[in-house]
């Protein structure tokens, strides 16, 4: 199994691009959002990899960030979502709006994308909220910090040791992380909300 892969980016097409790596060109199927996130052709280009392999054929998914990737893998989980539809989810929309709409339920946001029902939508939020909201990475992106602020998972990791549900207070973290740059300050404005409510 492919972790990634570097190499002089050839060409870039609908929906998938071309790397030159030792002499070779992969054709590597991508998201709209790594193709937003691709150098001019002729540069250098990491994509990490997901190989899929069928008796007829071999193919390469390919995403400019580690969290994209790990989106897509919790995603050709879900029965009924190929390597194929988890490309188009992650076309559709952003890492920051696919984590916040099945993070808060929002079957409506997901069921906008092009190929996904309202079933499949429904789907891919019971499936993967809880691992999502468990994922430090993912609440970040979908945060819309850096990857290395750690800030929304910490004070979630704080408020359910203070027995509060994870799923219930990801939408108060993420209105008091606006307002507020530690820990602390978050799990005292989060515990008044859901005190006085």
């Amino acid at each position: 199994m492919y972790a990634y892969i570097t190499g002089k980016l050839v060409s870039i097409s609908e929906g998938a691009a071309v790397i030159d790596n030792g002499g070779i060109g992969y054709n590597i199927f991508i998201s709209n959002n790594t193709l937003s996130e691709l150098p001019r052709l002729g540069s250098d280009a990491k994509l990490y990899i997901y190989q899929q392999i069928k008796e007829d054929e071999h193919c390469l998914y390919g995403f400019a960030i580690e969290a994209e990737k790990q989106m897509f893998l919790r995603l050709i989980t879900i029965s009924g979502v190929g390597p194929k539809m988890a490309v188009g989810v992650l076309s559709g929309a952003s890492l920051k709006t696919l984590s916040m709409s099945i993070l808060s339920g929002d079957a409506t946001t997901l069921s906008k994308i092009k190929g996904i029902g309202k079933k499949t939508a429904e789907r891919i939020i019971l499936e993967l909220k809880e691992s999502i909201g468990e994922d430090k990475l993912m609440l970040s992106v979908s945060a819309g910090n850096k990857i290395e602020d750690t800030v929304v998972a910490d004070s979630i990791d704080a408020l359910e040791a203070l027995g509060l549900p994870r799923s219930e207070v990801y939408e108060s973290v993420i209105r008091a992380r606006a307002e507020y740059g530690n820990v602390p300050d978050i799990v005292r404005v989060v515990l008044r909300g859901f005190n006085n409510g």
